[in-house]
């Protein structure tokens, strides 16, 4: 009797998970006949961005999807536009020929509110793993001369190079609209996102006197990195800035995607 009780009960459980993923096929054949969107974040090329996102259907109204962000080494976006924001001629000159790149992953699960996956406004919790690069070719830091000197200062040269690694978790909150038959456009709203970054700015170059080392950790110290902890380490090779704190961030977008 227990035997024949345990093959009941496995018979019913089968036939309740088959039933189960029959409708949510049905959904989903009824629709487009897809399982998968694949997307591409258009406002972010301007920017020199190239983001794209994988989603698959895992359920009626829920979806797990993958992002993978990249930024190619290259100069400031938007360039004109920053020199105009930058109201420090002084500051600008030490940055307008930074060159920076980045990558990131964000893995996603998606909860909709439409009639069915893929439509309708949408809350997504997220992870996202990010790595930021910089490299500022000629860094100047003022060196003090001796009184006898017929100036008070001279100015030096270091390049920089600077590398940032963050992890952070959010929600986003979106919509995605049906355009066509396999065209889909997907709005990411505001994804507020907030964790840790880790990373260091170093430059090498042979520092012959106390001054010039005195004059590059002054500049050093001086570089603000909001709410983290920072640790400059100064040496006749060189300097060094550490980087350790929080990091926060908005995730936004505009993509338009295939189905299938």
């Amino acid at each position: 009797m227990k035997q024949i009780f345990t093959t009941l009960f496995l018979s019913a459980l089968l036939f309740t998970a088959r039933t189960g993923y029959a409708q949510f096929d049905t959904v989903l054949r009824s629709d487009d006949q897809g399982k998968n969107l694949l997307k591409i974040n258009v406002p972010a090329i301007a920017v020199n961005n190239f983001s794209i996102q994988y989603e698959r259907a895992v359920g009626k109204k829920i979806s797990a999807g993958l992002s993978f962000r990249f930024m190619p080494k290259s100069g400031l976006p938007l360039k004109s536009q920053m020199e105009n924001l930058i109201d420090d001629d002084d500051t600008w000159d030490q940055i307008k020929d930074m060159k920076t790149s980045n990558f990131a992953f964000t893995p996603e699960v998606r909860f909709y509110f439409g009639k069915s996956v893929f439509r309708g406004f949408y809350v997504a919790p997220f992870a996202k793993i990010a790595h930021y690069t910089a490299d500022l070719p000629d860094f100047e830091y003022d060196v003090a001369l001796p009184p006898a000197s017929n100036q008070a200062y001279i100015t030096q040269k270091i390049p920089l190079s600077g590398k940032l690694n963050t992890i952070t978790g959010g929600v986003l909150i979106g919509a995605q609209w049906k355009l066509s038959r396999l065209l889909y456009l997907d709005w990411w709203i505001l994804g507020p996102q907030y964790g840790h970054a880790k990373g260091d700015v170093t430059g090498t170059k042979r520092l012959e006197t106390q001054a010039e080392r005195d004059a590059l950790r002054d500049e050093l110290e001086d570089i603000d990195v909001p709410f983290a902890k920072t640790e400059v380490t100064v040496d006749e090779n060189g300097g060094r800035l550490d980087i350790k704190g929080p990091w926060a961030g908005l995730r936004a977008g505009l993509n338009l995607g295939v189905r299938f």
